[in-house]
C-alpha cells in the first residue's frame, strides 16, 4: 500500500505564506523525484514544481517561480512546498506525486506519468 499524503492547506490572506507537506509511507522516497501538482476550479491540473533525487535539479512554472520553494527531506520520508507571496490565482487544490528514476542524476518533470499521488489539499487565497 504505497500512498502519498499531503497536509497543510487552508485559508490565507492574498501576500501570506504556507508550507505544505507530504508524507509517504510503504515507499522509500530517496528513490523518486518528487513533484508538486495543483488543480484551480474550472481548470486543468498543472505541474508546479519538481526535483531531482538530490534537489540537484529543480523547475518551477513559471507563474510560481521566486515564490515557491521545493524541498524534501528523505531521512523523514517527506517532500514539501513552501509557498510565499500568495495570490488569489494560487487557490487550488494541491497534489504530491513521486516518480520512480533510475539513478541519482535523472531528471524531474512537471508532467505526468506518475507512480504515486497524493489526494491532495485545499489551498484557498482570499481576503
Amino acid at each position: 500500500q504505497e500512498q502519498l499524503e499531503e497536509s497543510g492547506g487552508g485559508l490565507v490572506q492574498p501576500g501570506g505564506s504556507l508550507t505544505l507537506s507530504c508524507a509517504a509511507s510503504g515507499f522509500t522516497l530517496r528513490a523518486y523525484t518528487i513533484t508538486w501538482f495543483r488543480q484551480a476550479p474550472g481548470k486543468e491540473r498543472e505541474g508546479v514544481s519538481c526535483a531531482s533525487i538530490t534537489n540537484g535539479q529543480t523547475i518551477y512554472a513559471d507563474s510560481v517561480r521566486g515564490r515557491f520553494t521545493i524541498s524534501r527531506d528523505n531521512a523523514k520520508n517527506m517532500m514539501y512546498l513552501q509557498m510565499e507571496d500568495l495570490k488569489p490565482e494560487d487557490t487550488a487544490v494541491y497534489y504530491c506525486a513521486a516518480e520512480r528514476t533510475s539513478g541519482r542524476l535523472a531528471s524531474c518533470s512537471l508532467h505526468p506519468p506518475m507512480d504515486y499521488w497524493g489526494k491532495g489539499t485545499l489551498v484557498t487565497v482570499s481576503s
